[in-house]
């Protein structure tokens, strides 16, 4: 796991924070209605299709992360606008200060930990390259 974030670019550090945020903010919106997760589903199934077939290329395989993530996407993006509804958002942004510190701070935490596992995975890395005879 420390190698996963120590690796990490930040296209990809970017969309970990997509799914901080989005975690976040249904942490403390949450509503147990089934038919607002079943809908979330739906469209995810059918957006997801769509985007498979749009980023397929003939012959080539794509990683199943990437498959995966054009079906999580979809639910994600449902489900969020589905909770946030009539909550006094600004776009996607709460307009009360608790959660919207909470949803900027599980982004930034996130980020101190990839920084941090990049620090000591190339601290690691220059300690084991270093020439004891030099």
């Amino acid at each position: 796991m420390k190698r996963y974030l120590a690796e990490l670019e930040a296209p990809k550090i970017t969309l970990w924070c997509y799914l901080c945020w989005y975690f976040a903010i249904v942490f403390q919106y949450f509503d147990p209605a089934l038919n607002l997760w079943l809908s979330s589903v739906g469209i995810a199934v059918l957006i997801g299709i769509a985007l498979n077939i749009a980023a397929s290329q003939r012959g080539q395989t794509r990683d199943k992360w990437v498959v995966i993530r054009l079906y999580i996407f979809p639910f994600c993006v449902s489900s969020y606008s589905a909770l946030i509804k009539g909550q006094g958002f600004f776009v996607l942004f709460p307009t009360q200060m608790k959660p919207l510190l909470i949803g900027v701070g599980a982004c930034a935490a996130f980020i101190v930990i990839v920084l941090l596992a990049k620090l000591t995975t190339n601290r690691s890395i220059a300690e084991r390259n270093v020439d004891p005879n030099a």
